[in-house]
This record gives structure tokens, C-alpha cells and sequence, in this order.
């Protein structure tokens, strides 16, 4: 610390726009701040001739809250250009119609610290340039055993050189020399080391598959969608995509199939396939880099209207071929619709649920069609509340795409393409076969599922054990529901990836692959297989935990979760805000279920009561575990919660809740876990009772409660 520069850094809040005045008012503040930060280090007797001083401009685009860092500049013109090439880089676009805005300037002074003086080595060199040696021994470097020398830094002389392989040893340290490389101490001390021989040129690993490199492969597609995620969070603006968590990002192949997920939403990941498989129909030949696409249609692999879904394609470096597709879908808190947060419990047609979005270009070349975007968020019979908020979430959507891209170019650039191309259809095949060992240890079985409202959910699964294969049959299942617990088809293909994902014991990506040994028959006009223009917003959350419930069932291997997502939505035209609840999850022949968790199709997080009650006029008074819930057996299953939530404003409340009257079931002689319970404590003490589907006006005061299910129990 003592030899660190020593910096003073002055800022000025501004928040103006950037005009043909900006640069008088720019030149005063500059002046000002650059005086005050020199003045800092000259106060603690620093010259000022060995002062540095750095001057910034805080920029944003109109409506954001996050500003670049850029160079000033007496021309407007170069500040833009300056800033529009670090905003593409980091966000993945541009938006040229859209105001600039000076938010602060800053100026650091920064003063050099002093050399510390080091004392020269006085040692000579030995008069035969030989180096004294204390002993030889064994070192293996990169799979090859040499004899080498030890040898004790204070007997080196100054600008001796050491020629590797090599071990220089010390009081407080050992330094390795290997092969290729020569250290030399230097006349003040320090030793350097050099490389003095070529890396030796690295082997390509081939397109043939390796276990080890199928493991690297399997991590690295993974870690690209992980690190969108991180991206996604990091500029979201909404709290149920910042907060809880509810997106989610994944890679795709040409051809639209899904090579790699983060571990993010189940229900999502599965789907998205189909949506990108949309955009391809829809665009192959028209797409072109820096393009970015919107979909939420259900009909085309959307789940419901507020999963929004962002898709880019990843071209080479020619710009001609597309070599991958990213995607990120986020849980918008508000997409229009008939209530706040898009989610009225009785309707009946798509249209009351919100703006649908489908194959819409948000990003051309780069450029951000914002006007456009707006258009649309406020179109329809029930457009969007917050189009603004929208937006922001829909940038971050852009970013986290920007993210993979890059990180997809990179990993290209490191292996090659042909030896990515080959490992992205090896993880694949890996995953075929990862499924096809578990189908080896299954055995067949049938389950039929009760919903709340008097649907059922039938499954059969067969597994041909010769052919390695299993063919699951919904035939059976309700007709399609003239309410809005209808699922998409795509949703159903998502429980399925999902409850087979679940039951391979190896680490390994959700992907196209474990489907491949899988035939599904989904009736059509039917609660998994509505048509345009049903209501659906119930059914991505209710009816996927019932189809994952179902198949677990049907294979014996694990007992009944909540067999709910708990939709708890609420707002104004000022506010609004969607949250799961979490509750007791099944027990399995060789476990207990778990307490107060987000289970199967679901996988956000809760949102923090602080920032809950920070970002909404909301009370959270009490959040505990439901003790005794969960079903009894020789494995319990897991409890649900009791969550109150008190409104400090008046507010329009929804729940699309289950398991209000089914309850989950047990396995194997176990017990059922406790059914849901929702009420509200008005603010003069009266109780009202709710059923799973309700919508109810909130005032100040009024306490809403809900008592989560608990999972089933296993054996006797």
C-alpha cells in the first residue's frame, strides 16, 4: 500500500441532455473538478508536475440507468461514435433514435509514487560462468522425468542465466524452471523469467469423440449459457427477472435443436427449441448478424405470454453461415392483459392474457427497433402497463445474447469449427445415450393425474427394452379446457425432457439428445395440445407440474410434489409484480422430500423480502415452514410454507394456484402431502376464504396468506 499512486477522484452529477450547448457547460465543470482533485495532492505535497489527470463523461441512453465511461471530446459526434461502440460491445446494440444523456463527468488526479530504491547485487560472476549446484533431483515435467539441478538463489550471481529445467530455491520460496524457459537474475535482484524456446504446437484433438474432451464440451456449452445468465441478472431491470431468477438461457444448434442449458428453468428450457425452430421457418434466408428476434406465442413454442424469448442467430466470421443460436427467455412481470401481471385467473382466449409476440425483429444490424418495439408492447385490447420496463428487460434479454455470442466466437476461435460442430452433435449423442442406459432399469406403467377443476391428466409409458426406446402415450388426457389451464405442446415436451433428465445419474446438459430415444404422442385439442386462441396462462405453471407428476408416477419413482408454481400476482397501473411460492417437494424410495422449495418444472428463486418491500408497497409479516404437511411414509414427504404478505397500497391481487382440493398423491403405501389453503385477514379482521383461481381487490392493510402444499410420502 505504501507504494500505490495516490488518486483523488471529483465527480459532478449533470443528468443533461447531450445537445450543441453540452460542451460550454462541459469545459466549466471539467475545469472546476480538474482544480478541486489537483488541489487534493498537492495539499499532501505531491509536485504537480508529476501529476496525471483523467477526465471522463458519464453516458446513457435516455431511460437507462446504467452509463458508459467515455472520452470527452469538443465534438458531439466523436463521443457518440465512442459511445455506440462500447454499448454494442457490451450490450449487443445500438439505438440511434434514442436521446443521449450526460449523467456525470468525473476527473481523477492521479500522482506517481517513488521508485523504491533497490540495492545492487554485489556478487561477481564466477571467472568459469559455472553456477555452484547444492544437488540434483528428480522433477517430471509434461509426462517426462528429468534429473535437475537445485540450486540456492544466494550463491546466483547478477545476470546469470539459468537454463531450464531447473529449480531455484530460497529461504521463502521455490521458483521451477522448465524446459524452454532460462532465469536470470537481474543486478537488483529480481529474477526473470524468459521463454527461449517456441511453444510447441498443440495437437488438434479431432472431431472423433474423447470421454475427456466430451466432459470439457459438456461444461464448456454450459458455462456459456451459464454466463448469459450471469449477464441477464447483472442488467435486468424487473425484480422477477433480477431477483427471482425467472429466466432462462440456452444454445442451439443450426438447425434449432438444444445442445446446452444453464441449470436455470426446466419448463423453459425444454420449449425454446420450438421457438427457435419458428424463427428459422420463418427467416432462414433474411437473417443477417446483429439481428435479434422476439417471440411468445404459444402456438409457436412459447409457454405463456409473459415468457418473452430473445433469439440470435451466431454467424462465422464471413457472415454468411449460422453456425449456432442463443437464446434467453425471461418471466416478464407484466405483458398487458386484463389484470396486473398478465394473469387473470378466468380467462377464456389468449387476447385477455396480453400482447402476443410472434417472430417479431426488435435488433437489425445492430440497431434496436425501438419505436417499433413500442408499437407493438402497446398494442391489442390489453396492451402493456410498463413498456418501459418491458424494454429494459428486453435490453438485458439483448445483452445476455451479446454475452454468448461472444463466448461462442471465442470458443470457435480456441478449437476450431469443425472439432465444435462435431462436439456440439457428441454431447448430443451422449445424452441419447445416457437415457437409453437409464430405459435399460425402467419398467412400464400407467398413471392417471386429477386436477383441481375436474381435468385429468393420462399417461402410459411402454418401454421396449430390445429397442432401448420408451413411447410415453397422453392418449386420454382431458379435452382442451374453455378456461386457461391449457399447456402447449411444446410445455408437455419440456415435462418429458425434463422427468428423463432427472433419472440420468450423469452430468450432463439438458438437451435434444435425451429425447432421441423417446416417442411421445400428445392428443391434440386437448389440455397439453390447445389450439389458437385458447387461454394458456395457467397452464405453463399448473398443468407442467401435473404432466411432470403424472410421469413420475407412471414410473413409480417418486411421490406427488406440490404439484403447483402458487402464482401469486398483483398490482396497479403503477406497480406490478408476479411471484411463485415455494412448498414441500416428494419423497422417493431412497429419500425424504424437501421443505420450502421450488420444485420440477419451476426453479426461481423467492424474492427477498427486503427487496420486495424496497421495489413494491408490500409487507411480507411472515414466511415459515407449514410443519406436518408433507405426507407420512417411511420417507416423508416435504413440507409446504405459510406466507402473509400485507398490501400498504390498493392493489389488484390474482392466484392461479393447485392442489386446493387433489390432494398430492403418496407412493408405495405413503401418504398424501396436505392440500393448499389461501385466505385473506381484512384490515377489520374478517377472513375470506379463496379458491385456487381468484382474483380479489386489495386495500391498505389487508393481509393475504397462503398455506402451500406439502409433497407426498413414500412406502410404509
Amino acid at each position: 500500500m505504501g507504494l500505490a499512486d495516490l488518486r483523488s477522484i471529483r465527480e459532478r452529477q449533470l443528468d443533461i441532455p447531450l445537445n450543441d450547448k453540452v460542451q460550454r457547460t462541459l469545459e466549466l465543470v471539467f475545469e472546476e473538478l480538474t482544480e478541486i482533485a489537483c488541489n487534493d495532492l498537492l495539499c499532501q505535497g505531491h509536485p504537480r508536475d508529476k501529476i496525471t489527470m483523467v477526465r471522463k463523461v458519464h453516458m446513457r441512453y435516455a431511460g437507462t440507468d446504467n452509463p458508459l465511461l467515455i472520452d470527452p471530446d469538443v465534438n458531439n459526434d466523436v463521443m457518440v461514435k465512442h459511445f455506440e461502440e462500447i454499448h454494442f460491445r457490451q450490450y449487443g446494440y445500438t439505438a440511434p433514435d434514442r436521446d443521449l444523456v450526460i449523467e456525470a463527468v468525473s476527473v481523477e488526479s492521479i500522482g506517481g509514487s517513488e521508485e523504491p530504491i533497490k540495492p545492487f547485487i554485489g556478487i561477481k560472476k564466477p571467472s568459469n560462468g559455472g553456477v555452484t549446484k547444492a544437488h540434483e533431483t528428480p522433477m517430471c515435467v509434461a509426462g517426462v522425468w528429468h534429473d535437475v539441478p537445485i540450486i540456492y538463489r544466494n550463491n546466483l550471481a547478477a545476470e546469470q542465466q539459468i537454463i531450464g529445467p531447473a529449480i531455484i530455491s530460497e529461504e521463502t520460496a521455490t521458483t521451477v524452471i522448465e524446459p524452454g524457459w532460462q532465469a536470470e537474475l537481474t543486478r537488483q535482484g529480481d529474477c526473470i523469467l524468459t521463454r527461449i524456446e517456441p511453444r510447441p504446437k498443440r495437437e488438434a484433438i479431432g472431431t472423433r469423440v474423447d470421454p475427456v474432451m466430451l466432459e470439457v464440451f459438456n461444461n464448456l456449452f454450459m458455462s456459456i449459457a451459464e454466463q448469459m445468465g450471469v449477464t441477464l441478472a447483472n442488467t435486468a431491470y424487473s425484480v422477477n427477472i433480477k431477483e427471482r431468477l425467472d429466466f432462462s438461457c440456452a444454445i442451439f444448434a443450426p438447425d434449432g435443436s438444444l445442445v446446452a442449458n444453464a441449470p436455470h428453468v426446466p419448463v423453459h428450457l425444454g420449449s425454446m427449441g420450438a421457438s427457435i425452430k419458428t424463427v428459422i421457418r420463418e427467416n432462414a434466408d433474411s437473417m443477417k448478424p446483429g439481428d435479434a428476434y422476439v417471440v411468445n406465442a404459444p402456438y409457436n413454442g412459447g409457454t405463456h405470454l409473459p415468457d418473452v424469448t430473445m433469439i440470435s442467430p451466431v454467424f462465422g466470421t464471413d457472415g454468411t453461415k449460422i453456425l449456432f443460436y442463443v437464446a434467453s427467455r425471461g418471466h416478464h412481470a407484466d405483458i398487458g392483459g386484463r389484470t396486473p401481471g398478465s394473469a387473470p385467473p378466468d380467462s377464456t382466449s389468449i387476447h385477455e392474457e396480453g400482447v402476443l409476440i410472434d417472430n417479431f425483429l426488435m435488433v437489425e444490424n445492430g440497431i434496436l427497433r425501438e419505436r417499433e418495439t413500442l408499437d407493438l408492447l402497446n398494442s391489442g385490447p390489453y396492451p402493456c402497463r410498463n413498456p418501459k420496463q418491458n424494454i429494459a428487460d428486453l435490453e438485458a434479454q439483448i445483452a445476455a445474447n451479446s454475452t454468448g455470442i461472444h463466448e461462442v466466437t471465442k470458443m470457435i476461435d480456441h478449437f476450431g469449427l469443425s472439432v465444435v460442430q462435431a462436439y456440439m452433435q457428441h454431447v448430443q449423442d451422449n445424452a441419447e445415450e445416457s437415457v437409453r442406459r437409464v430405459l435399460d432399469r425402467l419398467t412400464s406403467g400407467a398413471f392417471v393425474y386429477p386436477m383441481d377443476n375436474g381435468c385429468q391428466i393420462k399417461v402410459k409409458i411402454d418401454i421396449n427394452r430390445e429397442a432401448r426406446e420408451a413411447t410415453i402415450d397422453f392418449t386420454g388426457t382431458s379435452p382442451q379446457y374453455k378456461g386457461n389451464y391449457n399447456a402447449p405442446s411444446a410445455v408437455c415436451l419440456a415435462a418429458v425432457l425434463y422427468v428423463f433428465r432427472c433419472l440420468v445419474g450423469d452430468e450432463i446438459p439438458l438437451n435434444e439428445g435425451c429425447l432421441k430415444p423417446l416417442k411421445v404422442i400428445i392428443p391434440p385439442k386437448s389440455i397439453i395440445s390447445p389450439e389458437y386462441p385458447a387461454a394458456v396462462i395457467a397452464g405453463n405453471t399448473e398443468v407442467s407440474q401435473g404432466v411432470t407428476d403424472a410421469l413420475f408416477g407412471a414410473l413409480g419413482v417418486l411421490a406427488s410434489s406440490q404439484g403447483t408454481v402458487n402464482n401469486f400476482v398483483y398490482g396497479n397501473e403503477k406497480y406490478q409484480n408476479y411471484e411463485t411460492i415455494c412448498g414441500g417437494t416428494g419423497a422417493g424410495p431412497t429419500h425424504t422430500g424437501t421443505s420450502a422449495v421450488h420444485s420440477h418444472m419451476t426453479n426461481t428463486k423467492m424474492t427477498d423480502p427486503e427487496v420486495l418491500e424496497w421495489r413494491f408497497p408490500v409487507r411480507v409479516d411472515s414466511f415459515s415452514i407449514r410443519h406436518d404437511s408433507g405426507g407420512r411414509g417411511k420417507f416423508k414427504g416435504g413440507d409446504g410454507i405459510v406466507r402473509e404478505v400485507t398490501f400498504l397500497e390498493e392493489m389488484k391481487m390474482t392466484l392461479l394456484t393447485s392442489h386446493r382440493h387433489t390432494d398430492p398423491y403418496g407412493l408405495n403405501g405413503g401418504e398424501s402431502g396436505a392440500i393448499g389453503h389461501n385466505f385473506i385477514r381484512r384490515q377489520n379482521g374478517d377472513i375470506e376464504e379463496l379458491p385456487g383461481n381468484a382474483e380479489s381487490d386489495m386495500k391498505a392493510g389487508d393481509t393475504f396468506i397462503m398455506e402451500t402444499p406439502g409433497g407426498g410420502g413414500y412406502g410404509t
